[in-house]
């Protein structure tokens, strides 16, 4: 059995940041920065190690239960796009990192759509911390959630 939320919080996700994992987005990103392949290229740049592209947290969709938070959310699923995705890094995050990131409600608020209809519109924030529970990343993501077809 998992520990409790925190108030607020409306899921926790929790990572290893491994150079298997961020050699994928680099080649999936196009990335050709031999900083985030190269450990001695890395190190020569002032990482600890390979640093992770600025996406990598997209990795955490992996580990969640993103049912279960959508279910919460009480969205429907078919009808929702994502407005936008915004990442604040606190620091690198680099491989050999251990992350936690709790997610939780900024804003939930409802609008007219242009077309007609009433459009959701959900602002979450997850902040993930380190090991020693410093915070690494912000992460801001808009979920819409589109009025139903009349």
């Amino acid at each position: 059995m998992s520990d409790p939320l925190p108030a607020g919080v409306v899921d926790r996700v929790e990572y290893d940041v491994e150079r298997g994992k961020i050699r994928e987005f680099t080649r999936a990103t196009f990335t050709t920065d031999p900083v985030h392949t190269d450990p001695a290229v890395a190190r020569d740049a002032g990482f600890a190690d390979v640093p992770a592209t600025l996406i990598h947290t997209v990795v955490a969709g992996h580990q969640r239960d993103q049912r279960a938070f959508v279910d919460s959310l009480g969205l429907a699923l078919a009808r929702v796009v994502v407005g936008s995705v915004t990442w604040t890094y606190l620091r690198p995050l680099t491989a050999g990192d251990h992350v936690v990131g709790s997610r939780r409600i900024v804003a939930d608020e409802q609008r007219e759509g242009k077309r007609g209809g009433t459009m959701r519109i959900v602002t979450l924030e997850t902040e993930y911390v380190d090991t020693e529970g410093e915070p690494v990343v912000r992460l801001e993501e808009v979920l819409i959630e589109r009025g139903e077809q009349r």
